[in-house]
């Protein structure tokens, strides 16, 4: 069968014949993959720099998926450390890993929002004690996570959900939708606007966490209020130098939300609600299908869309 390997984690897979997948036991089960969204955190394994990532190769691609059982029931399923890559035509899936879609739920949207979905969620979820009322900044709002993050945190309830990006457009279109507002990263009333925020959800990190960390709290009325900051993405940068007087003079809480902070058992009990959402439309989901056979040629395409490979064709 056909499949996108891994040979080299400083090039893009490549278009390739594998063999065909078994599974050894009833807890496991080869289903056809229908779609496969290419996440940041498929090509992040895929380079060996995540933390999940595995250190011998050859390997297929592909952290997680939508895809038929024989039973014929549609499911989306997430691959563990050393199971097989969703890349494929066929894989072979951990049943306790994997969730029954609703029959109605299209593929490719499903497997395009699953993903940069679960992050928000599960940090608003699972590592946030988040209430209705509450105030929400997420900060890289205009990547395809950050986006999700805006209607997720409308949709469970904010009371304001500020947007900050570089994209101007993109930000005018979150305003227009979920975001109560809408902020460029450069902008200097940005402390002002988002001080009394509840909840900061962070896609960026690197320097601009300790330097937005600052000019928010400077501006706060009641530094002794709480604020959690969750960590859930390094688009600038793995490092950031947090000055241990922000810590002291103001009430933040600083929290990461990820494979490993959020158990398996929580990750499983909370995703067949946001699946729901996802397949009836309430959450709104940007994709594009593209074959398996053109995984080289996309691999390092950045597009606002959600790339989403499609094996059968």
């Amino acid at each position: 069968m056909k499949a996108a390997v891994i040979t080299a984690f400083d090039a893009p897979p490549r278009y390739g014949e594998v063999p065909e997948p078994v599974a050894h036991d009833s807890g496991h089960m080869v289903v056809d993959v229908l779609a496969v969204g290419l996440h940041h955190l498929t090509r992040a394994k895929a380079s060996g720099r995540h933390y999940s990532s595995a250190d011998a190769l050859p390997l297929i691609a592909g952290a997680d998926g939508v895809g038929r059982g024989p039973d014929g029931k549609l499911r989306y399923f997430v691959q563990g450390p050393g199971e097989m890559g969703t890349l494929a035509e066929r894989t072979v899936i951990d049943l306790d890993h994997s969730l029954e879609l609703p029959p109605e739920g299209d593929p490719v949207a499903m497997a395009a929002g699953m993903n940069p979905a679960m992050a928000s969620w599960l940090a608003l979820r699972c590592r946030v004690g988040f209430r209705d009322g509450m105030r929400v900044l997420v900060l890289g709002a205009t990547g395809s996570s950050g986006s999700m993050a805006v209607q997720i945190a409308h949709r469970l309830g904010a009371s304001q959900v500020i947007a900050v990006g570089r994209d101007a457009k993109r930000l005018a279109e979150l305003k227009v939708l979920d975001a109560t507002d809408a902020v460029a990263l450069d902008d200097p009333q940005l402390g002002t606007r988002a001080a009394e925020v509840d909840v900061v959800l962070d896609f960026l990190w690197g320097e601009q966490a300790p330097r937005i960390m600052e000019t928010l709290l400077r501006q706060r009325s009641d530094r002794a209020r709480p604020v959690t900051w969750v960590h859930l993405g390094s688009m600038t940068g793995e490092s950031a130098a947090i000055p241990g007087a922000l810590l002291r003079s103001a009430n933040l809480q600083i929290v990461g939300s990820g494979l490993g902070s959020v158990s398996t058992r929580q990750i499983l009990e909370e995703l067949p609600a946001l699946a729901q959402d996802i397949a009836r439309g309430a959450l709104r989901v940007e994709a594009r299908a593209v074959p398996l056979r053109d995984i080289e040629s996309v691999w390092n395409d950045r597009t606002r869309e959600r790339l989403v490979l499609i094996p059968a064709e």
